[in-house]
């Protein structure tokens, strides 16, 4: 059965963007991503995901929403925490999905308790049609799922990419994930002002 994968990248990196990425497969497509051993991007190195989302971008009906860190410090602000954010991001991803493809079974990993998704859905339902139908299911390890993982590696594969345009931008190799930072920070600081942080850093970690 067809049905949209939802994932994000960038969420534990105090570098870098948010990335929420969708992803629709069906049983054709399932057997071409098992091929080309499309798995959770977590388990693919940094090279073979940003190869094997080109493959993917080639086979699948797609969606990508790339939050830049200015906007994600403005977002945060707004939402007040990062789940809320994040669920608007895939519900944001579902909304731009159903308009490409026509499937109602959504299939997003469960990074909240709270049906947070949802309540975004429901918003959006008022100028797409199409949100009404949509059943989405949240489980833990969703990206064993193909459609999850490839999207999960279209996500990550941008955040990497993003991350790269970023440190070229700035002219310092930014790191990725949130220990190990503070040197990283510092460096931009010195180089730039610490203004320069809210271009490149998602301001609410603690590092």
């Amino acid at each position: 059965m067809g049905r949209i994968g939802i994932d994000e990248s960038g969420k534990g990196d105090y570098f870098g963007y948010l990335v929420v990425a969708g992803a629709y497969s069906d049983e054709k497509t399932d057997a071409k991503l098992k091929e080309m051993r499309i798995r959770d991007s977590k388990t693919v190195s940094d090279p073979a995901c940003l190869r094997l989302a080109t493959g993917i971008k080639k086979i699948c009906v797609h969606d990508v929403l790339k939050i830049s860190p200015e906007k994600y410090n403005k977002l945060y602000g707004k939402f007040g925490n990062l789940n809320r954010l994040l669920a608007w991001g895939h519900a944001k991803v579902i909304d731009n999905m159903t308009k490409k493809v026509k499937c109602t079974k959504v299939l997003s990993d469960k990074f909240s308790e709270e049906n947070l998704i949802e309540g975004y859905l429901d918003q959006m339902k008022k100028k797409n049609p199409a949100m009404e139908k949509v059943r989405l299911e949240r489980k833990v390890r969703a990206e064993s799922d193909m459609a999850v993982a490839a999207a999960s590696i279209l996500a990550r594969a941008e955040y990497l990419r993003t991350l790269r345009a970023l440190s070229m931008e700035i002219g310092y190799s930014l790191p990725k994930g949130a220990t190990h930072v503070r040197q990283a920070k510092e460096d931009v600081a010195k180089m730039h002002g610490e203004d320069a942080l809210q271009h490149v850093a998602k301001l609410h970690f603690n590092v």
